[in-house]
């Protein structure tokens, strides 16, 4: 914070020096020098106006932020920065007269008691402090700008951070649960495979204990937790509950948020699959197409109406891929009557979420 404070201070003088030499050398310029050319008076006018231009130039400065004039409303603004400028040049210019006639420069002031030399030099230094004042206000006006638009990307970034950890609290105690009503079922069905379901059960906990608070995971790891998933459910489902998968090459590249294939995997099994008195297949397949992982998952079963398509696995699965990947991630579940199956596909771009 204190190397930036310094580089703009740094800039502000270097943008203040250079435009009040720019001003003096269009004086020497258009002014031109005189037969006195040589005479030291005449340099010594254009640095005592180069002198007093940075220093009544950084005073209305200190007004402008003092006032701050930059918060003022528009309609006061405009007389108040005329009425500033006047009296700056105004000032600069009598000053200027003074010194001059303090160091015996008479010759370089504005002769006799003709107004007229005065009103004009007034006048050119208005308009001179006027852009001084336009230049000003419109860096800040953009630094200002450029600060509330990063400060609206941190605002969006924290709130989509917090939908993100709402749906992450929400997702792990709904995950336990359903696995622990799976064990429970064995308990006094099959002890021995509920003791190997505790331990399946715990081994993903592990996993997702690890993750932290991870917003994405690497493929490789999410499909550790769907295997462990779906071994625990082959236990308890036997042969009812078939699971074949298809990984595409290049999948293993992509980052998916943590427990959304889980989840629908979950979801497929829990409304389709365990409702069919025979079973059915879960089908887990994914290809890499134009920077982009598509993940199918097709389960036995139908969508049971407008409920299958509004639970939570749905739901959360919306909201995940849209604040992490905006209108690039993607989701769609449909039902396929021919083949009495539900389809979900997810398109996951290949970016680095932060």
């Amino acid at each position: 914070m204190r190397t930036s404070g310094l580089n703009k201070r740094t800039l502000y003088w270097i943008c203040q020096i250079g435009g009040w030499l720019f001003f003096v050398g269009l004086n020497v310029l258009f002014l031109g020098l005189d037969e006195n050319i040589r005479r030291p008076p005449q340099f010594g006018s254009y640095l005592l106006l180069l002198i007093l231009g940075l220093l009544f130039s950084h005073l209305y400065r200190g007004l402008i932020i003092k006032a701050d004039l930059l918060r003022m409303n528009r309609l006061l603004l405009v007389p108040v920065i005329v009425a500033a400028t006047v009296l700056f040049s105004s000032a600069l210019i009598i000053s200027q007269m003074f010194l001059e006639d303090l160091f015996g420069w008479k010759n370089f002031s504005p002769s006799g008691m003709d107004p007229f030399p005065v009103i004009v030099n007034v006048i050119n230094l208005t308009f001179v402090f006027i852009f001084w004042t336009l230049i000003y206000f419109l860096v800040h006006y953009f630094e200002n700008y450029r600060k509330a638009e990063i400060e609206k990307l941190q605002w969006a970034a924290s709130i989509n951070e917090i939908e993100l950890n709402k749906l992450k609290s929400q997702l792990n105690p709904h995950f336990i649960f359903n696995s622990m009503n799976s064990i429970r079922a064995l308990v006094d069905e099959d002890p021995e495979k509920a003791k190997n379901s505790i331990t399946q059960l715990s081994n993903i906990l592990r996993l997702t204990l690890l993750m932290g608070k991870k917003k994405v995971i690497s493929f490789a790891e999410e499909m550790t937790i769907v295997k462990d998933y779906l071994s625990l459910e082959l236990t308890r489902f036997e042969e009812r509950l078939r699971v074949s998968y298809e990984i595409g090459p290049g999948s293993e590249k992509f980052e998916v948020p943590p427990l959304m294939l889980q989840t629908l995997v979950e979801n497929g099994i829990k409304h389709g699959i365990s409702r069919l008195p025979g079973g059915g297949e879960l089908k887990l397949k994914t290809t890499v197409c134009n920077g982009m992982l598509e993940i199918l998952i097709v389960n036995s079963g139908t969508m049971n109406g407008k409920s299958e398509g509004t639970g939570f696995g749905i739901k959360s699965t919306e909201q995940r891929l849209h604040l992490l990947y905006g209108s690039r991630g993607k989701f769609d579940i449909r039902e396929n009557a021919a083949t009495g199956t539900v389809e979900c596909t997810v398109t996951i771009p290949d970016v680095t979420v932060t």
